[in-house]
């Protein structure tokens, strides 16, 4: 991307990292849509690689997990024959934790809704924590099994399990069932019950929603390769974690959690290219 001018490199991402899709990035900037992605893709990268390298013996005390779903190439019930079951056509999902106190995002996985994912995911997880930690997921069963792997009994692990009822609803296709309780489960040592919750990780899907494109619903903007969205995916979590000042916390989540003491530009994260 030497090619590029730093500005218009800036341009890019800033648009990338506010939620415009790439070609309305490729016309705000006067880029060529391929331009554009190769870009993305080289920064995807490169910020994937030091995330993974700078997020490590983290002091979190409470994390909390859940997945988002977003879909490639197709929804799945429109996937060619010849491609369903492949990885990367029709259902994604994102898995992602948050730390409740410094709201820092330090792992998360795209793949499947399954045991697979959960325990790729989970064992990263687990890698990157300096110590015991107290953690709250849904109530999605591959997680149970992958918990248990990767902590053993050195985790206090608690379930918070939605019920949700069956009124139709005029937008039931696009709208999740109400919910009209949960139950709090504990599964694995001494977790505190007051502080079971999933709040924090599902808000942090909505900024998902929000801030990439690839995952607002009912747009054409969806994903049509699942490694350009591994990528944007690591673009937004650098930027969530080390440039954007938290409202309640008054700092970015990666300076509340200790990783850096200096809030990021998005020059910053040019500079990892380099």
């Amino acid at each position: 991307m030497n090619k590029l001018k730093p500005e218009k490199q800036k341009q890019i991402i800033a648009a990338l990292i506010e939620g415009n899709s790439i070609r309305a990035t490729s016309r705000m900037t006067d880029t060529a849509k391929g331009t554009v992605l190769k870009l993305l893709a080289d920064v995807g990268k490169v910020c994937k690689e030091y995330q993974d390298k700078i997020l490590r013996n983290l002091a979190c005390k409470r994390i909390q997990c859940d997945e988002i779903w977003s879909f490639c190439y197709a929804k799945e019930k429109n996937v060619p024959e010849d491609k369903q079951g492949e990885f990367g056509f029709g259902d994604v999902y994102t898995w992602t934790a948050i730390c409740a106190d410094s709201k820092l995002v330090p792992s998360w996985y795209v793949g499947k809704r399954d045991y697979r994912s959960a325990k790729l995911f989970i064992d990263d997880l687990a890698g990157r924590l300096a110590h015991r930690v107290q953690l709250t997921t849904d109530g999605h069963k591959a997680y149970l099994q992958a918990v248990e792997d990767a902590f053993g009994k050195d985790i206090d692990y608690a379930q918070l399990i939605k019920i949700y009822g069956n009124e139709f609803e005029t937008e039931k296709r696009y709208s999740p069932a109400q919910c009209t309780g949960s139950i709090k489960e504990r599964i694995q040592g001494k977790p505190d019950m007051k502080h079971v919750s999933t709040s924090y990780v599902e808000r942090q899907n909505l900024t998902m929603r929000m801030s990439m494109r690839r995952f607002t619903r009912l747009t054409n903007a969806f994903s049509k390769k699942v490694e350009n969205l591994g990528h944007a995916v690591a673009l937004h979590f650098t930027y969530y974690n080390f440039c954007r000042i938290h409202q309640t916390l008054k700092c970015s989540p990666a300076m509340a959690a200790g990783v850096t003491d200096t809030l990021w530009e998005i020059e910053d994260i040019l500079e990892l290219l380099k």
